[in-house]
C-alpha cells in the first residue's frame, strides 16, 4: 500500500511555530522528490517546500522562505515541515506529497484535477494561525 500520513497540525497564535510530520510508506519511499503543499478553499493547492531525498537540497517559494524548513529522517521514512513566525495567511490544510522529477523545485500551484498526475498525497493536516 502507498501511504502518506500527516500529523502535527493545530491552532497557533501569529508569530508562533509548528512542526508537521509526514510518515511515508510503500512505493512512495522510493520517490526522489518530496513536497509540502497547502490549500485553502477556492485556491489551487500551493507548494511551500520541496526536498531532494537523495542530496538533501531544498526549495521554497518567497512566501515562506526563511520561515519554513523542510527536512527528512530517512531512517524513519518521515518528512518534516518546521514552520516558524507563522502568519494568519499561513492558515490552510497542509499536505505532504511524493512526486515530480529532479530538480526538486516547488510547484506554485496545482489544480485539483492534476493532483494524481503530480504524484501521491496524504490526507492533510489543518493549520490555523490566529492574529
Amino acid at each position: 500500500q502507498v501511504q502518506l500520513v500527516e500529523s502535527g497540525g493545530g491552532s497557533v497564535q501569529a508569530g508562533g511555530s509548528l512542526r508537521l510530520s509526514c510518515v511515508v510508506s510503500g512505493y512512495t519511499t522510493r520517490s526522489t522528490c518530496m513536497h509540502w503543499f497547502r490549500q485553502v478553499p477556492g485556491i489551487e493547492r500551493e507548494g511551500v517546500a520541496a526536498i531532494d531525498r537523495d542530496d538533501g537540497t531544498t526549495d521554497y517559494p518567497d512566501s515562506v522562505k526563511g520561515r519554513f524548513f523542510i527536512s527528512q529522517d530517512a531512517a524513519k521514512n518521515t518528512l518534516y515541515l518546521q514552520m516558524n513566525n507563522l502568519k494568519p495567511e499561513d492558515s490552510a490544510t497542509y499536505y505532504c506529497a511524493a512526486g515530480g522529477v529532479r530538480p526538486c523545485t516547488v510547484v506554485a500551484g496545482i489544480h485539483s484535477t492534476r493532483l494524481d498526475d503530480f504524484g501521491f498525497w496524504g490526507q492533510g493536516t489543518q493549520v490555523t494561525v490566529s492574529s
